[in-house]
């Protein structure tokens, strides 16, 4: 096989796994050899071979047979000091030469941040942000600290589910730092990119270049920090790393997929850390917000797409269907534009339904009634038979109201239907439990943060 084939190979990981996947865990790897079925790449670590193995081992097996390598298994190796330093290749291939197989020491230089840093993607601006209820708050913070100047709060913590734009925001953040203040240093990476740059320091022994890098940054910003959990010597040089910044008044941003409170295998001192900042939750989103934020995509895609037209109804279908992932949503739109300009046709519902079929049946509420009477009557420690009975005493009512609430927004079934299932009640009855339940939602911060709560458990 030829360096050609593998740099195929490398082209369509890269479009799979996306570019700081790549950069991170598929560059650095080395083709060191195929025989009898097995290829043979050379790693860095070891620590980097097990996870290339476990996350993109299939993959590239996959890959490698569909360019016509009969290759059976896929294994990753530390090479010996005699094979990092030759250069000779092994059979009829040798690696696309994206990074050597020994990484060298980091020297101290002008380029430190990007070394260890990750690219920003200049899709992710606070332009091209739809605010909405949900965000508005994580959107105000972001905002707040992106202008720079006196710390004011430290760190700022945002977390959410997939797809809800934690990581829109923190790339909008570093870009208008570095706008407003271009020498201003700033570090956005991944905590998986941390963990990596870590442990390869600890193998390089260049652990002081390391605290030197990190410790020196006027804005350290760290995704999804739930992936260090667990990993104690990462922890550890993460609470360090944490504490030098605090007290040499640098701001930290971090987002993670749930409160630090609720990160197991977090470290507590870590978990104490990160709640003493700002803490700000991305809630899912609503009807209104998916909305907006398909009305955004159809504006930027007109000039693309100049001569396709949209039906009515077509994006609001989309918005109600669609639900629990911004990612999905904004997919399902990208591909019916690019099938309604390759058959030439109008966007109608017709037509979305036979183009996104499969992601509307995957997306389709599978919640049923009786699993969000059973939580919520959990949530409030009361019974299911509560839910029934005819008893109107606030700690029953309440909860039955929000049952009734989540029953309307999170199945398909009507008000007469839900009414009879909640022991027969007249469907006036379920319509003025949820029409009192968004009205408390503005009102009363703890409702809404108990409906928020459940929606997610029941959605997850």
């Amino acid at each position: 096989m030829s360096n050609e084939v593998w740099g195929r190979v490398c082209e369509s990981l890269k479009g799979s796994v996306g570019n700081n996947n790549y950069v991170t865990w598929i560059k650095p790897l080395q083709f060191a050899g195929f025989d009898a079925g097995i290829a043979t790449f050379h790693v860095p670590t070891t620590f980097m071979g097990n996870w290339v193995s476990r996350n993109f081992g299939d993959q590239i097996q996959q890959l490698l047979m569909a360019e016509g390598l009969s290759a059976t298994r896929v294994m990753f190796k530390v090479p010996t000091q005699k094979q990092a330093m030759s250069s000779i290749p092994t059979k009829s291939m040798t690696a696309k030469p994206a990074a050597p197989a020994v990484v060298k020491r980091v020297q101290p230089s002008v380029e430190k941040e990007n070394v260890m840093g990750a690219p920003l993607d200049a899709r992710f601006q606070f332009d091209s942000f739809v605010v909405g209820k949900p965000n508005e708050l994580a959107h105000a913070a972001a905002r707040r600290v992106a202008e720079g100047g006196p710390v004011t709060f430290n760190p700022l913590f945002l977390y959410g589910g997939v797809g809800l734009g934690k990581t829109h925001l923190m790339h909008s953040i570093a870009w208008q730092l570095q706008t407003r203040t271009p020498n201003l240093k700033v570090v956005y990476l991944s905590a998986e990119q941390f963990m990596y740059r870590f442990v390869q320091s600890l193998r390089d022994r260049s652990t002081m270049d390391f605290k030197q890098i990190f410790r020196s940054v006027d804005v350290l910003m760290v995704d999804d920090v739930q992936f260090i959990a667990g990993k104690d010597s990462t922890q550890d040089e993460f609470f360090h790393t944490f504490n030098a910044l605090v007290d040499q008044g640098r701001q930290i941003i971090i987002s993670g997929d749930r409160s630090p409170s609720e990160m197991n295998g977090l470290d507590d001192r870590i978990q104490s850390r990160l709640q003493s900042g700002l803490v700000v939750d991305l809630h899912p989103t609503d009807y209104e917000l998916r909305l907006g934020i398909l009305q955004q995509k159809v504006e930027l895609y007109k000039s693309q797409y100049s001569d396709l037209v949209i039906a009515p109804g077509v994006l609001e279908f989309l918005a109600h269907r669609i639900s629990t992932n911004v990612r999905v949503l904004e997919g399902a739109l990208t591909r019916l534009f690019a099938f309604a300009s390759l058959v030439g046709r109008e966007i109608t519902m017709d037509l979305t339904q036979d183009c996104l079929a499969d992601i509307l049946r995957s997306s389709d509420r599978k919640v049923t009634i009786d699993e969000i009477m059973r939580k919520v009557a959990e949530h409030y420690n009361i019974r299911m038979s509560d839910m029934l009975s005819p008893r109107r005493t606030r700690t029953v009512a309440r909860p039955r109201q929000v049952a009734m609430y989540l029953s309307k927004h999170l199945t398909q079934r009507s008000y007469p239907e839900i009414g009879r299932r909640f022991g027969g009640r007249d469907h006036t009855t379920v319509l003025h439990a949820v029409r009192k339940i968004e009205e408390l939602k503005s009102i009363d911060s703890q409702i809404s943060d108990d409906v928020e709560l459940l929606r997610r458990m029941l959605e997850a």
